[in-house]
C-alpha cells in the first residue's frame, strides 16, 4: 500500500504518515502507478489530472470538512472513495461564525485598531454600532455547522431563518425557498453551505443587493460560494453594510480592496484552527486510513462516493 501526501498538511499528521505508513510526497513516475491512497485537504485536493496519473488510486482522505477541490465525480466514476472529517470541527467553525456576527455588527476589530492608532480622546468617541439582539439572521445551509451556528446565536436573542436545497421538517426555523429571498429577510446572512460546483457563486450580486445597505455577510463555508468580485463591488458601492470572512475564493489571496476597509473582518481560514479540533481531525484521518487498510472501508465517506 502506497500513501501519497498532497499539499501542506499538519506537520504531526505528515510525520505519522511517513513513519507509520511510509507515505511519499510528489511521486516519481515509477511510484505513481502504485499509489493507493492520497491524503490531502480542502485547500489542495485531487483533480482529474492527478487521478489520471494514479491508476491504482482507491481512496482520497481529506483533512477537513471541505472537499470541493477534489473531483468527486471523477472519483466516483473510477470507484475511488473520498472521505472528510465531519462533526469534529463543527463546534469551532460555529464559534467562529458567531464571533464574526458579533464583530461585524459591533465593530470590535475596527474599534481595536482605532484605539491602537491613538484616536481615543476626550474629543473623539468611536462611532455607534449595531445591537445584536433582535437581529434577523439568515443561515444559508442548515447542516451540522449551520445548526450549531443557529443554536449559538439563539442566546443573543436573534430571529433565525434558513435556506437549504430542501426544507428540513422539524428544523424549528423559518424556511425560505432561495438564497435571494433569505437575504432579503435578513440583517445578517451567514454562509454555511457546502462548497462545490452546485454552490459556486450562490451568493451572487443579486443576493447581495437583496441583503441591502443595512445588511451584513458572514462566510465560514467556502470562498467559492460567494461571488467575490460582486462582494467587493457591493461593499465599495455601499450596497451592503459590511462582511465577516474566514474564507476566500483564491486562498491565501485576499482582494486588496478589502484590506483597508473597517467594515470588513478578515480571518485566515481559521474556523477549525484550535489545537483540540485539529488533533481530532488528524485522528479521524488516521482512523479512516486504518479502516481502509483493514478491509477497504472508511468511517466517513462523503455521500457522493459512499458505497
Amino acid at each position: 500500500m502506497t500513501v501519497l501526501v498532497v499539499g501542506d498538511l499538519k506537520p504531526s499528521l505528515v510525520q505519522t504518515l511517513r513513519t507509520r505508513y511510509g507515505a511519499v510526497g510528489e511521486p516519481s513516475p515509477d511510484v505513481a502507478g502504485d499509489v493507493d491512497v492520497v491524503v490531502t485537504s480542502g485547500r489542495f485536493g485531487v483533480d482529474a489530472g492527478l487521478m489520471a496519473r494514479l491508476p491504482a488510486l482507491r481512496a482520497v482522505l481529506n483533512f477537513g470538512v471541505g472537499y470541493d477541490t477534489t473531483d468527486v465525480a471523477e472519483a466516483n466514476r473510477r470507484g475511488v472513495v473520498v472521505t472528510n472529517t465531519p462533526d469534529v470541527l463543527t463546534d469551532c467553525v460555529a464559534d467562529t461564525a458567531a464571533a464574526l456576527v458579533l464583530d461585524v455588527l459591533r465593530g470590535f476589530s475596527a474599534a481595536d485598531r482605532w484605539v491602537r492608532a491613538g484616536n481615543w480622546s476626550a474629543a473623539a468617541n468611536y462611532p455607534l454600532t449595531r445591537r445584536v439582539r433582535g437581529t434577523r439572521v439568515g443561515i444559508l445551509g442548515l447542516g451540522r455547522i449551520g445548526r450549531a451556528i443557529a443554536h449559538r446565536l439563539e442566546g443573543f436573542g436573534v430571529s433565525t431563518a434558513y435556506h437549504n436545497r430542501r426544507e428540513l421538517p422539524g428544523a424549528g426555523y423559518r424556511y425560505l425557498p432561495d438564497a435571494r429571498s433569505l437575504a432579503a429577510a435578513s440583517d445578517v446572512l451567514v454562509v454555511a453551505a457546502s462548497g462545490g460546483a452546485d454552490s459556486a457563486g450562490l451568493v451572487s450580486a443579486e443576493v447581495l443587493t437583496a441583503l441591502g445597505p443595512q445588511g451584513y455577510l458572514v462566510n465560514v463555508a467556502r470562498g467559492s460560494v460567494v461571488d467575490e468580485d460582486a462582494l467587493v463591488e457591493a461593499l465599495r458601492e455601499g450596497r451592503i453594510a459590511g462582511a465577516g470572512l474566514d474564507v476566500f475564493a483564491h486562498e491565501p489571496h485576499v482582494p486588496a480592496a478589502l484590506l483597508e476597509r473597517d467594515d470588513v473582518v478578515l480571518l485566515p481560514h481559521l474556523g477549525s484552527g484550535t489545537v483540540q479540533t485539529r488533533d481530532a481531525m488528524e485522528r479521524l484521518v488516521l482512523d479512516n486510513l486504518d479502516a481502509f487498510l483493514a478491509d477497504g472501508r472508511v468511517l466517513t465517506p462523503v455521500p457522493e462516493t459512499a458505497p
